[in-house]
Parts: structure tokens; sequence; C-alpha cells
């Protein structure tokens, strides 16, 4: 027997992205349900509710969907109109071919102010004299009934002679309710000696000992010829006792839909137990081959976008799962080379185009559109093979820091601010040159110099800085003409190469004569 439960909504409510509470239609028909339970916590939104064709036996719970506009309860096993009062806004009630004998329920409507549209036809009470005069004239407020227009003579009319079909229609529901008690108790009865013959066949069949199909004793094994004979009595008998309960007269009432239904489900039963078929289960999917290598994975089908920020190093993967899926449903796993994440048991697996740091990695999910990001930030190094290239890069913290160690060796020196800004500069041109000679020369605080220093392309940490040097030297640095700096061989071995041949010839530079004390 069917249930109403969370994961049948959700399959049904497919066009609305599986989320059920802003769901306004559900069909839930052809389900097996005997009881309707859920449906107002779950789904209040709702408009339109189809639930034809089950085994509903009562009306109940859903007094709370105040914007219900279209319920569908054709060919279920009510028995009466009632729990309908909360549904303000319903405008149609299909009860075709029920078991709804108490007219006089349908004044519980009444409550239903926007009811226009009503189908009682297939009834026990659609056979009652004075059915229709009686509901057209209890339900004010109707229009149609049974697929008919009601005029204003025929309501009229009606209402004129209410008291007394009120009196017949109540004489007939006497009559009908002692008619359905003795069904009731008849089809009791036989379901209990259903039961006990049931009980008796169950014990006979135990005490004769081992079945046929039983391995547990090799005398009692019969062979294949004999087991195969065995199969086809067995089948002959079941279907002989199928075209049997088939052509048995029975009456339409609820307990009579029940007992077919409970007929059909043991006959499937019974005939997957002698075909012996068993649920096909798929195989693993595979997602890491034998020798090593990780496939791409897409099970869930969601749409996704892998993108790299240089900015920030880093990769960014976005996966569009359902935006109201519970979080506790997701699993992710990022690995150097590829990110898999498991969304309701379902793998997606991505190879990255290169390898990340899974320790720094992190997911966060919208709030927005509920997408999961995963942020994985990449190794330093440049992956070739299976060596590793280290990229060398410089932090402004570390480029300070080797100014100030120059600084101080300069202190260690006896040199002076002054004297190390002693050389001056006419124009941003020389300055700029300068800045090239920066790893060599020793000018510094120029204000000029230090512009040129920080637009130069050629800066960098490639040329080391110059050895110390002694005091004459300082001194002969400081007397007019070129520099003496400009004529070491070790400036050309500690500069690169392209640096050489940009300064091989130097325009001259103007000089000062050093200041004395």
């Amino acid at each position: 027997m069917g249930r109403i439960t969370e994961d049948l909504i959700r399959r049904n409510s497919e066009h609305n992205d599986c989320v059920i509470f802003s769901l306004e239609e559900l069909s839930l028909h052809q389900q097996e349900i005997e009881r309707l339970e859920h449906i107002d916590k779950w789904c209040r939104d709702l408009k339109i509710l189809y639930l034809q064709n089950n085994l509903i036996g009562k009306i109940e719970n859903v007094s709370k969907l105040k914007k219900l506009e279209y319920l569908n309860l054709a060919l279920n096993n009510i028995e009466k109109i009632e729990n309908l009062e909360g549904c303000e806004g319903l405008t149609k009630l299909d009860l075709t071919v029920n078991f709804i004998g108490e007219l006089s329920s349908v004044k519980t409507l009444q409550h239903n102010i926007h009811l226009k549209e009503l189908f009682l036809m297939g009834n026990p009470c659609a056979d009652f004299d004075g059915y229709r005069q009686f509901v057209v004239a209890t339900l004010q407020q109707l229009k149609w009934l049974d697929g008919k227009e009601i005029e204003r003579s025929e309501r009229i009319q009606a209402w004129q002679n209410f008291p007394v079909i009120e009196q017949q229609v109540r004489e007939q529901e006497a009559a009908y309710c002692l008619k359905r008690a003795q069904d009731k108790e008849e089809a009791q009865r036989k379901l209990r000696e259903e039961e006990e013959n049931e009980a008796k066949e169950r014990s006979r069949s135990g005490s004769e000992g081992q079945s046929p199909f039983s391995v547990g004793n090799d005398d009692h094994v019969l062979a294949p010829e004999g087991q195969e004979g065995v199969y086809n009595q067995k089948k002959f008998k079941d279907n002989v006792d199928d075209l049997e309960f088939w052509n048995k007269p029975s009456l339409f009432t609820p307990e009579s839909r029940l007992e077919t239904l409970r007929h059909m489900e043991k006959q499937r039963k019974d005939q997957e137990k002698l075909s012996g078929k068993k649920k096909k289960v798929k195989p693993p999917r595979i997602l890491i081959t034998e020798d090593g290598k990780a496939l791409n994975v897409n099970e869930p089908k969601l749409d996704f976008s892998l993108k790299e920020d240089e900015k920030h190093n880093q990769i960014i993967l976005d996966l569009a799962v359902y935006r109201y899926m519970d979080t506790s449903l997701i699993d992710v796993d990022v690995q150097p080379t590829y990110v898999r994440v498991m969304v309701k048991g379902k793998p997606f697996q991505l190879v990255l185009p290169a390898e990340v740091k899974p320790d720094s990695s992190s997911a966060k999910r919208s709030q927005t559109t509920g997408h999961l990001v995963i942020c994985m930030p990449k190794v330093d190094g440049i992956i070739t093979g299976w060596r590793q290239t280290s990229e060398s890069r410089t932090s402004p913290s570390d480029s300070s820091r080797e100014r100030t160690n120059q600084r101080n060796d300069y202190n260690k020196m006896g040199m002076s601010e002054g004297q190390v800004a002693s050389t001056r500069w006419d124009s941003p041109a020389d300055a700029a040159h300068a800045a090239l000679l920066w790893p060599v020369c020793h000018f510094v605080d120029c204000k000029a110099l230090r512009t040129a220093r920080a637009r130069s392309p050629l800066h960098g940490p490639s040329c080391p800085p110059p050895a110390p040097r002694s005091s004459a030297s300082l001194r002969a640095s400081s007397t007019p003409g070129p520099s003496p700096l400009c004529e070491r061989p070790q400036w050309q071995e500690a500069c690169p190469p392209f640096l050489t041949e940009d300064l091989a010839g130097p325009p001259e530079r103007p000089h000062n004569e050093a200041r004395r004390p």
C-alpha cells in the first residue's frame, strides 16, 4: 500500500525544481494511497491537487490549504464529505465514483462560499430520489452540478419543495447506512476466513518437510527436469486461482477494491518468487582507472563552470546544485589533481588543469542561488611531468628589508646620508639611467632617482647588491669625472646580459664636486 512521503512529493514536483513548500500544483494519482497526510504541512501554497484513482477512505489533513482552488478525489473510497471547511478558496470539487451515501454531508460545504462546481456522479447518493434538488437547495453558491448548469428556475423550485425532499433523502440515507453496515460485517468475515485458510496452508506446507527447491538435504533435491515440472504445476495452479478470483461476482464496495489490490500484490510477489527475478544492480561507477588516472564524471547531471583566478592564483569551481537541497547531502573531496563532489550519493568528478592545495581549499554555498563554490589555491610551482620548478617571487617586505640592510652596511662603512646623496642629476633621463645601475651604484636618496627606479621595468632582484667598498674608493668616486664603478669588470659579471647590452656605452653624467667638511 502506498503512503504520501516527502520523496514521493519531490518526485512529482520536477516542474518546480523539486521544491515542495512553494508548490502550487501536485499530481498524486494512481499511487495506491490509502490516507491523506502531510500535505497540509509541506505544501500550504497548493492551488490544484490531483488525488484521483487511489484508495483514500476519508477526507482529512487538507483544512490548512487556504489557497486550494481545485481538489480531485475521484475514484477513491470516500463515504462522507467532511473536513473541507478550512479550504476557503475552494471553487471546484470532484468526488466522482466514490461511496458517498450520506447525502446530508454536503451541508458541510456551505462554509465554502467560493465553491462553484461539484461532481457527485457515480456515488450511491446520486441514485436517491430528489438528489439534485436537495443539493441545489442546500448549496446556494453552487453554479454547476455534475457538469450541468443550475438554472434559476430550478433553484427556486428546489427551495419550494425542500422540506419534502429532505425527508425523503433522510429515509433513503438510513436504509443505505443499514445495508452498508451489513456489507462491512460480511467483508470482515470473509477476510478472517481467508487469513485462517492461509495460515492452515502455511502450517501444512511446513509439516510436509522441505520444498523441492531446498538444498539442505541432497536426498530430497530433485533433478532439473523435476524442478521444472513442479514449477509448471505451481504456475498452472496460480493461473486457475487467478481466473477463479476474477470470475467470482462481488459487490462494488471499498472492501472489494482493497481485496482486489491485495490479490494483485500477492500475485505479483508469487510471480517474482517463482521466476527468481532480482532487480538488476547497477555496477559501481568507475572514477579512477587501474593505472591511477582520474576520469571526468557528472552522474547527477549538474551544470558547472571552472575558471582560473590569476589575481589570487586559484581555481574556482561553481557547481549548480539544487537551491533548497540540504547541505548534509553534499560531500566534497579535493585532491591535488582532481575534485570530487557527492550529491545525494551520485558522484561528480572533474580533473583540474593544475595542481592545487587540498588543505587550503574551501567550499561554500551561495545564499541566493544555492550553488556550491569551491576555491582551490594553486601550488606555487609549475608542474611538468614529475618535476617541479619553483618560481621566484619577491614580496614588498623582502625588498624593503634589502634596502634597510644596505643602509646598515653604509653606516658601518662610515658613509652618511649626505655623502650618499652627494651626486645630483639635472634631468629625469639621467636619473632613470642611474636607476638601472642601482644594484652597483649607491645613489639612493635622490627623489628623481627613487621615482625613476620605481618606474623602471628592469629593476628587480636580478642584479645582486655590490660588495662593500673601502673608504679610499669612496673618496675616489666623489672626484669629478666618470665614476670608476662603471668601469669595474664585476659590474658586467653581476648584471644580466640584456642590461649590459643596453648600458654598454653610458652617456657622460654631470658630477658635482664633493663637499669637504
